[in-house]
């Protein structure tokens, strides 16, 4: 009983310092009331910040004397502490309604909203987005745009020191690779990037929305350019990126493939080693995929499309789905079922692992496929025919290889059973839906995407919303954590 104790107090101290700083990252949501002179938003985004501080000092304090974070702790603050941050950031849908300030969401509606803003999903219960007060529009951007990089990633920049558990909070959040030897710098240079990124982002498309007709104003670029960098996909437009230019979109497909790629290789391409940004695998499996992926499309979608459009729409909706942004220029429910099967195909794969994108994650597919190699090789060869494994330019064991297959495989197969779950309870809620436009959406919220065959809405069922809820909690957090929680929670440890 006291080991359990002992546990809890760790978690509650580790989520009690995460709750304070996203309280500290989105007191910026209080400037924007102010500004578009919407002063009934400061009560509800003031209540939020309130209930961030409040109850992380409170946890925080009570338990600032625990033990230290072991993987099992981590694990379980990331998978309540992502619930819990989503829970407090629902406040503002709550309170605030579409066409002003004043009753907004029913609860279940503004818990998923904000889960899908807090995970990067880019699913959304808002009929439109234009009618929404330019504070309620800039939270959805807020929260999507920490959530990108990740709450215990934020937490661990600001306040971690040596010896405090940073490392297993920082896998907690799957996450693997560092950039510097120590975990701390690593996340902060991460950050860096990404705020370097976001700024170049946003000066990108406010200069093209001032030289050319159709492009974004001022207001749209900071927006949009902190929701493509993040991989997340909410808009502050109905129709997302179909009333945008060429020039915009294609800016925009840039954003997301970079927020699509590895920190560990921005790193890289900022210090000026091009060529060992090209050679990192996950970029250029997801640079092969960008091009092959869409060419695969068009042929599909030759009979779907007028063909001065085929080409541009093709190409976006394929890079939206493979980066896990949720972005889109054209209705998908249109599309015929073999390019929807495409498109989840491709939010099933997602982008690459340490990156903002979600989906199984593209070096996991890579050591499927070197593992079949090697058992291929290892099968046809003699007993005494010596094997050399590789991973990149390094040489392993047969033992760790294998584990290494082993573990990818794993977390696969556990990331499909799930996604076949989730279909079933959506086809259960949704008799009337096809089994593609379901298989659509829960591989869209697990992988963390945001594109959408016209499911999600308000009006959907509650079963249906509490799946999509749990597959994007599940798939933001890669699977393990949840269920060392479940089994925490069974009194296990």
């Amino acid at each position: 009983m006291g080991s359990m104790l002992d546990s809890l107090k760790i978690i509650a101290r580790d989520i009690g310092s995460i709750l304070i700083i996203v309280g500290i990252a989105t007191l910026p949501s209080l400037i924007v009331p102010v500004v578009f002179a919407e002063y009934g938003a400061l009560i509800p985004f003031a209540l939020t910040c309130i209930a961030y501080f409040g109850l992380g000092a409170f946890l925080y304090f009570l338990c600032r004397k625990a033990g230290e974070t072991k993987p099992r702790h981590a694990m379980s603050t990331a998978a309540l502490g992502w619930l819990i941050v989503s829970l407090i950031g629902a406040i503002p849908f709550l309170f605030m309604s579409e066409s002003g300030i004043g009753i907004g969401m029913d609860l279940l509606s503004a818990i998923f909203e904000s889960v899908s803003g807090w995970t990067g999903t880019g699913l959304t219960m808002v009929v439109h987005e234009n009618n929404l007060p330019h504070s309620l529009q800039f939270w959805r951007t807020l929260i999507q745009w920490i959530g990108g990089v990740g709450v215990i990633v934020l937490t661990i920049a600001i306040l971690a020191r040596p010896g405090t558990g940073s490392f297993v909070l920082y896998r907690s959040e799957a996450r693997e690779q560092k950039i510097k030897p120590s975990v701390i710098s690593t996340v902060r240079t991460i950050w860096k990037i990404y705020i370097i990124y976001t700024i170049a982002g946003v000066v990108a498309l406010a200069i093209l929305g001032k030289l050319t007709d159709g492009g974004m104003g001022i207001w749209e670029a900071v927006n949009h350019a902190m929701t493509a960098i993040a991989t997340g996909g909410f808009s502050v437009t109905d129709d997302s990126m179909a009333s945008y230019n060429l020039a915009t979109q294609i800016t925009i497909m840039f954003l997301m493939v970079f927020g699509a790629i590895a920190f560990v290789a921005h790193y890289d391409l900022l210090n000026g080693k091009v060529k060992k940004f090209f050679s990192d695998a996950q970029t250029r499996a997801l640079l092969i995929l960008i091009f092959v992926g869409p060419a695969v499309l068009i042929l599909v979608n030759l009979k779907n499309l007028e063909a001065p459009c085929i080409v541009e729409k093709s190409f976006f909706q394929f890079v939206s789905a493979i980066t896990c942004t949720g972005f889109s220029t054209t209705d998908i429910s249109q599309w015929n079922e073999l390019s929807k099967t495409l498109l989840s195909l491709a939010m099933i794969t997602g982008g690459a692992a340490g990156s903002t994108a979600g989906g199984i994650k593209l070096f996991r597919f890579i050591l499927l496929l070197k593992g079949t190699g090697w058992r291929i090789i290892k099968s046809l060869s003699s007993p005494h025919r010596v094997i050399v494994y590789r991973f990149g330019k390094k040489s392993i064991s047969v033992e760790e290889a294998f584990e290494i297959v082993n573990e990818s495989a794993i977390i696969t197969f556990m990331w499909l059973i799930l996604l076949f779950v989730g279909t079933f309870v959506i086809s259960y809620a949704l008799p009337e839906r096809t089994i593609t436009d379901v298989f659509f959406e829960v591989c869209s919220a697990q992988g963390n995407v945001g594109l959408t065959c016209g499911i999600t809405n308000p009006s959907m069922p509650n079963l249906a919303k509490i799946m999509l809820i749990l597959s994007m909690w599940i798939g933001r957090l890669e699977i393990i954590p949840v269920l060392v929680l479940l089994r925490s929670i069974t009194g296990r440890e």
